[in-house]
């Protein structure tokens, strides 16, 4: 198939999902055109590594000053942020070219910030002779995410922001699920919290289309729409995240992610101002090692100002050291969407994991089993102790969380799986132009 896979990222091993997808399909012998923005020399050698794959590329500069006048216009209107956030009009011609010169089967596009490439390029394929079908993969369902950020968010700018977007990311993800051919999230919860708004959209419109009928005294049905969502799971890399033969630090937790995320930011201080005390009333040796790039100061000075036992790294250029020497992996979340790669990543390491039952919602992970899954700071810490007091039952749950990562999230099969979804929406797609 030809595939034109739109990013407003640059894919890279941390950006994974789109990473993961659009070398897989590479792999399997499919053509495969990336469009992306990118924003420093960093990201433009690593499209220069992915194009030595492959992959063709299509790439325009998004200034950071181009994002911030993207928001400042949509801020009075009812246009979600996230969804104008990545618009760069510079790319646009580059797409209207690639589109008129490549018969693509497919377009794939990533993430509510892409959405409205999503929607440009519908507007270029509009031909009924030749149907080619848009892919949407919202990845999570941001309203859903929102939701709980508004409320739990330990960063008072993720609590102002989440609030001030919530209202209309609800209403523009609505609407967006019943633009495109397709639709695609990483876990069932999030297919749930989709549909419920593409319900709420939709009745919005039969209400006013009633009202519109009633003044003009037509009669007109309106159909209920059935929207395509289905859900494509986050993988793991399974040559790449491997166990290692070496012994584990003892008395190491390892908590992993962009910790200028605000979810991670929240999880992270949760760990240590609530768990850790618990923990180190027990075992007060007890390290824990907070993995990722762009700790805000908050996180920072735990370790600067307060305590010599954590670690705050920023960027690492690998963390799977980290996840191979540490005892237990910690995913204490207190709120997020979709599948966690911190879980599938410890998971496919060897380490064994204690998260939280949000970490895991997504998943299909058996409590005592693949994993310990505990909520509050008094269980999760009791947890975390009987973790390090028995190394046969850390033994068990990190070979059979690497067992469950092997049989259900091998991005092999994943690609496997999407390439099916595409082969179905283009039979549909040209089934519907000849009836």
């Amino acid at each position: 198939m030809y595939i034109l896979f739109l990013v407003p990222y640059v894919p890279t091993p941390i950006r994974t999902r789109p990473y993961n997808l659009t070398r897989g399909l590479a792999a399997r012998g499919h053509r495969v055109t990336l469009a992306t923005l990118w924003q420093d020399e960093e990201e433009r050698a690593a499209l220069e590594r992915l194009e030595e794959e492959g992959i063709h590329i299509i790439a325009a500069y998004l200034p950071r000053g181009r994002s911030l006048w993207n928001c400042l216009r949509a801020l009075p209107t009812r246009t979600p942020l996230q969804a104008v956030y990545c618009w760069q009009p510079a790319l646009a011609p580059l797409l209207q070219h690639a589109t008129r010169n490549t018969p693509y089967d497919i377009i794939h596009v990533e993430h509510l910030r892409g959405a409205r490439y999503g929607l440009y390029l519908k507007s270029l394929i509009s031909n009924p002779q030749s149907p080619i079908p848009v892919v949407w993969d919202s990845v999570d369902c941001i309203s859903y995410l929102f939701e709980q950020a508004a409320a739990r968010s330990g960063s008072l700018f993720g609590r102002w922001i989440t609030r001030l977007e919530l209202g209309r990311t609800r209403r523009y993800e609505g609407w967006l699920v019943g633009q495109f051919d397709q639709v695609l999230v990483t876990s069932g919860v999030d297919k749930v919290a989709l549909e419920g708004l593409a319900r709420s959209s939709e009745s919005a419109r039969q209400r006013s289309s009633e009202l519109a009928r009633q003044r003009s005294s037509e009669s007109a049905s309106i159909p209920n729409t059935q929207y395509p969502i289905s859900v494509l799971p986050n993988g793991v890399a399974l040559d790449y995240f491997t166990p290692s033969v070496e012994p584990r630090q003892p008395d190491t937790l390892v908590f992993t992610g962009k910790m200028s995320y605000h979810a991670n930011i929240t999880a992270a201080l949760y760990l240590v101002e609530e768990i850790m005390p618990i923990v180190w009333a027990q075992r007060p040796q007890v390290r824990v090692w907070i993995v990722g790039k762009d700790p805000p100061r908050q996180l920072q000075s735990c370790t600067a100002e307060n305590d010599p036992r954590i670690t705050v790294t920023g960027t690492v250029p690998d963390i799977r050291p980290y996840l191979r020497q540490a005892t237990v992996s910690v995913v204490p979340l207190v709120y997020g969407a979709g599948s966690q790669f911190k879980v599938l990543e410890a998971m496919a390491c060897g380490t064994p994991v204690v998260a939280t039952p949000q970490a895991v919602s997504a998943l299909d992970v058996v409590n005592g089993e693949h994993a310990l899954v505990a909520e509050g700071p008094q269980a999760f810490a009791a947890a975390v102790l009987r973790l390090l007091d028995d190394a046969a039952l850390r033994q068990a749950l990190g070979q059979a969380g690497r067992r469950y990562v092997e049989q259900h999230h091998d991005w092999r099969e994943i690609v496997e799986r999407l390439e099916g979804i595409y082969k179905e929406a283009i039979v549909r797609e040209r089934s519907q132009e000849d009836a």
